[in-house]
């Protein structure tokens, strides 16, 4: 999982040079570039958030 997040936004850059060398239409590659870079942000931070914590609480 961890290799897929850092290749992902590699691969969607790859294809924003594309799209910047008119390869491939640009309005297809910036968002998806965007999306993967956000969504690896995300699975990032989202892991070493405090989920509480476990077991009985003190009364």
């Amino acid at each position: 999982m961890r290799l897929l997040i850092f290749l992902l936004p590699l691969f969607a850059l790859f294809l924003n040079i594309f799209g910047l060398m008119r390869l491939i239409p640009v309005y297809f590659t910036v968002p998806l570039l965007f999306i993967t870079i956000y969504i690896s942000v995300y699975c990032y931070f989202h892991k070493r958030k405090f989920k509480g914590f476990k077991g009985r609480l003190p009364h």
